[in-house]
């Protein structure tokens, strides 16, 4: 069992930055994946971004390209997320996410992934 704590949210006003990090409650090492994904009110919750357990690989959405960062401590057992350059439209709460498994899939997706934290509110004024 995994659990995951978000941190890091907050309100922001558009072209800011903010940092969120996940904190694991175990080694989560090289054997899993880690993602974050996203929910607005009254939308779907989509990916966001994903790193392999290794950290050599990662994913990202099209609408983070260019503007997020995802990377890992291994040995804090703690993923980041880094976003710059925020959007209203990145509004949503934030959830990090670990797989039972090292690699990132061609398509990631919400239904891979085995641990889900509480989520963290972004809110981006304009």
């Amino acid at each position: 069992q995994v659990q995951l704590v978000e941190s890091g949210g907050g309100l922001v006003q558009a072209g800011g930055s903010l940092r969120l990090s996940c904190a694991a409650s175990r080694r989560t090492t090289s054997g899993y994946a880690m993602g974050w994904f996203r929910q607005a009110p009254g939308k779907e919750r989509e990916f966001v971004a994903a790193i392999s357990g290794s950290g050599r690989s990662t994913s990202y959405a099209d609408s983070a390209k260019g503007r997020f960062a995802i990377s890992r401590d291994n040995a804090k057992n703690t993923v980041y997320l880094q976003m710059n350059s925020l959007k209203p439209e990145d509004t949503a709460v934030y959830y990090c996410a670990a797989r039972s498994a090292p690699y990132l899939s061609a398509y990631p997706s919400g239904d891979e992934y085995d641990y889900w934290g509480q989520g963290t509110q972004v809110t981006v004024s304009s």
